[in-house]
Order: structure tokens, then C-alpha cells, then sequence
């Protein structure tokens, strides 16, 4: 069975889809483990041998860095964050196929999603942790995941995808 290239949506309105679905999914993720699970009274909570679930509130962006602890300080990343965001969300309004504008609308949904707990809470919430005998892995959330997997999605696309004329808008 083929695909109709017609019947799917246009690489913008795609990127918009992904963006709102990794929010959302995110956001209700987070909502679920902080207010009806209650990970903060029941944390760690071993899933796997290599999996906790935890409650961590992130100050910073990846892995700790630029911690803001003061009021002026988080709206300065949060400033930084929606910048780089906007920017994001440019490339994505103008790249030529979908697999970009997929992973695109992964890094900019899970980028605003991180933003909103930043806004909200002051602080991003951080749940999955990775650990294998001492070693530990750093904690993160549905967003990172989105992030991460949007920016695999785009290095797949620089090496694997070939230059052809852009897709229709």
C-alpha cells in the first residue's frame, strides 16, 4: 500500500502538529507524575535495575549548566530559551521536507515545554534516571527526549536525505 504524497500534511503544518503533540504530551506527563502519582512522597521509584523514576528540579539547561537560582536569573534563560526557540521555529517554517520539520517541531515543542515549567515553576521538572552500578546518568524528562530525538532526526537528515526541490508548502 502506498502513501499518496497529496494526502499528508504540508511539512509546515506537520512541524506545527509535532510542536503542539510533544507540549502537550510533556506537559501532561509532568502534570501526571507531579500531581497525581506524586513522585516527591514515593521517589526513587525503581522501574528497571537501570531505571528510577525521581523528582529533580533542573535550575539550569542540560546537565546543570548556567544555573539560575535567582528570580533575575531564570527569566534571563528563560529570555534565551524562547529566543532560541523562535529561531527554531523559523527554520522549521522554511524547511524543505518533512523529516526536518518533524524534528524541528520535536526540539521546538520539547524547548516550550521546558520553558513552561520554567515560567511555572521556576525550575524544570525531571523525572527518568539512568544509572549502572556508580555510574549515573544525568536525570531528564519526556522533553529532553523530544529534543534529543528531533536533533537525531535533523543529523539523519544532513547525511542520509538527499538535495531535492523542496516539498510543497
Amino acid at each position: 500500500m502506498s502513501v499518496n504524497e497529496s494526502s499528508l500534511p504540508s511539512p509546515r503544518i506537520l512541524g506545527l502538529i509535532t510542536a503542539f503533540a510533544m507540549l502537550v504530551i510533556d506537559q501532561g506527563h509532568k502534570f501526571w507524575m507531579l500531581d497525581v502519582f506524586d513522585i516527591s512522597s514515593k521517589q526513587p521509584v525503581s522501574v528497571l535495575p537501570w531505571l528510577d523514576l525521581v523528582m529533580a528540579w533542573n535550575n539550569g539547561i542540560s546537565y546543570s549548566l548556567l544555573r539560575a537560582d535567582s528570580p533575575a536569573g531564570r527569566y534571563a534563560l528563560l529570555a534565551l530559551t524562547l529566543g532560541a526557540t523562535l529561531l527554531l521555529a523559523v527554520w522549521m517554517w522554511r524547511a524543505p521536507n518533512r523529516v526536518a520539520t518533524f524534528g524541528l517541531g520535536l526540539i521546538v515543542g520539547g524547548a516550550l515545554g521546558n520553558a513552561y515549567d520554567r515560567f511555572t515553576y521556576g525550575a524544570v521538572a525531571d523525572f527518568f534516571h539512568f544509572h549502572v552500578g556508580s555510574f549515573s546518568w544525568y536525570v531528564f524528562n519526556l522533553a529532553d527526549v523530544g529534543i534529543v530525538a528531533g536533533v537525531g532526526l535533523l543529523l539523519y537528515e544532513s547525511f542520509f536525505i538527499k538535495e531535492k526541490a523542496a516539498e510543497p508548502a
